[in-house]
């Protein structure tokens, strides 16, 4: 793979999380309660908590957090079929 290649795909695997965790937030606000509901609202929550560093003059603040729920899934794996259809 390219250089070029490998950035176009980790662009559009973020973006495609990103673009399915809205949607899917935005579908499941207008859904009735019940299981499809929670399909679409629950998320997982992966990374670190925020760290925070203070010196006397200086103060650092690192963090990670990663939100996934069911739709972002769907994009990404919809991303990774579209790449392997189109570039491979």
């Amino acid at each position: 793979m390219k250089k070029r290649e490998i950035l176009f795909l980790t662009v559009t695997l973020v973006l495609g999380a990103v673009i399915g965790g809205l949607l899917g937030e935005l579908v499941g606000s207008f859904l009735p309660d019940g299981a499809v509901k929670t399909l679409f609202i629950e998320s997982l929550e992966i990374g670190f908590k925020t760290l925070t560093v203070e010196l006397y003059a200086l103060s650092f603040t690192l963090g990670l957090m990663v939100k996934i729920n069911f739709v972002s899934v769907l994009m990404i794996i919809f991303v990774i079929v579209y790449f392997r259809w189109w570039y491979i």
